[in-house]
């Protein structure tokens, strides 16, 4: 019956090269997937058969009458075609080899066994020696290593320390002599010219330099002015201060150092820039009621402070426009009624011309910052006011979130009574 008989098997010698296979799946689902697995063997599987064809690209009508006869229904056929032929036997050949290295291995297989044994068997042995004498040092041993280090330290027949001579060590010496000594020079020529080409007197970059930053006197801890009325030890600190910081100011000193110059213009000085430049004065009359001329305690004993403001000096800084950099005081955050009164010194509120430029602390030996005072005559008592001071001008930067010094300062009065 088909699919349940067993067909003839044709077999092909080992020297042919099979042009084209016939697989025949059985019942079973079984089938002769590739030529290489199942290469010159008895193609019988399950129910099914393979044949192998010579060479001859037409079957022999002996094999056509028995696939006839014997066909099973779900006979496939394969054919591989001439141009496959090639890999056929590139295939065959391969296999060939495989199996003959299979076979070699199988037939090694107890000799090399053996020889591993053998070697792992010597490695082992050779560690246990070397383990015993590595635990059995011997005194002699010990004597052996401390004569190499003493020799090492010191060699009397070749005289040599740390494997060195005195010979060769000056010679270290005098080279490592040169070569920093070269080093230093190289450096010390390139500082020299530098210094050759950046004046001392002048900047030579100021795109970089930022608009006038502001500060206040007296100190305070954290700009955070907190003192009692009645209580001089909170306050007597804060005179101290005013009075050290306006000693350069005495109208005695100002007049014999600096010149008086006419008010509401530049003071230029044109000539060499390493001539001595001369000074306008900025007595300290001219801040009146907070001078401490009238008024020793700068207004703290009344609960009235005096909080003096000066601007950073830059060379070569001029206002803009010729309009002087005028102070205005307010509350920052709060109520602007707790200060209700504040009195400028001198009464413009401004930094006036004649103080600028400004040429340097070679050449400007005597010159004196102007000051603007702030006179705080009416502030609310026993709370914590918040006070801003901007300075005001054209070119003038005072809102620099990051920088709270560029032309603004903000600083606390807490007066108590």
């Amino acid at each position: 019956m088909p699919g349940t008989q067993t067909l003839r098997h044709y077999h092909v010698h080992k020297s042919a090269k099979p042009l084209l296979a016939t697989c025949v799946q059985c019942d079973g689902g079984e089938t002769v997937q590739s030529i290489k697995r199942h290469k010159f063997r008895d193609c019988q599987l399950c129910h099914g058969f393979a044949v192998w064809l010579w060479p001859d690209p037409l079957p022999s009508l002996e094999l056509i009458w028995t696939i006839l006869i014997w066909k099973p229904p779900e006979l496939r056929i394969l054919l591989l075609l001439q141009d496959d032929q090639d890999e056929v036997n590139q295939n065959y050949l391969a296999d060939e080899e495989e199996e003959a290295e299979e076979e070699a291995q199988v037939m090694m297989a107890p000799g090399l066994e053996e020889e591993e044994e053998e070697e792992e068997e010597e490695k082992e042995e050779e560690e246990e020696r070397e383990e015993e004498g590595q635990g059995q040092l011997t005194g002699n041993a010990w004597r052996r290593k401390l004569q190499t280090v003493t020799e090492y330290l010191w060699d009397p027949e070749k005289r040599m320390s740390l494997a060195r001579t005195g010979q060769s060590r000056s010679l270290i010496l005098v080279i490592y002599f040169f070569f920093y000594a070269s080093l230093a020079a190289v450096i010390t020529l390139f500082l020299y010219m530098l210094f050759l080409a950046v004046s001392p007197y002048m900047p030579t970059f100021t795109e970089q330099v930022k608009p006038p930053g502001v500060m206040i006197r007296p100190f305070a801890h954290s700009l955070n002015f907190n003192f009692n009325v009645s209580q001089p030890e909170t306050w007597k600190h804060y005179v101290v201060s005013l009075n050290g910081f306006l000693q350069g100011y005495n109208d005695s000193l100002q007049e014999e150092m600096n010149v008086d110059c006419p008010p509401g213009q530049f003071f230029i000085q044109d000539g060499d820039e390493d001539e001595d430049k001369k000074a306008c004065q900025f007595k300290r009359s001219f801040l009146k009621n907070c001078s401490g001329l009238e008024d020793p305690t700068f207004g703290y004993s009344t609960g009235q402070p005096c909080i003096l403001l000066k601007m950073n000096r830059i060379v070569g800084f001029r206002p803009e426009l010729g309009d002087p950099v005028k102070v205005t005081c307010k509350v920052q955050k709060g109520d602007e009624n707790d200060i209700r009164s504040i009195n400028y010194y001198p009464e413009s509120a401004s930094f006036d011309l004649r103080y600028y430029p400004y040429y340097g602390k070679l050449t400007h030996v005597n010159y004196t910052s102007p000051l603007v005072a702030m006179h705080f005559t009416d502030v609310v008592k026993n709370q914590v006011v918040p006070v801003q001071c901007q300075l005001k001008g054209k070119g003038i930067i005072n809102d620099v979130i990051n920088d709270r010094f560029v032309g603004r300062i903000i600083f606390t009065l807490n007066i108590e009574t």
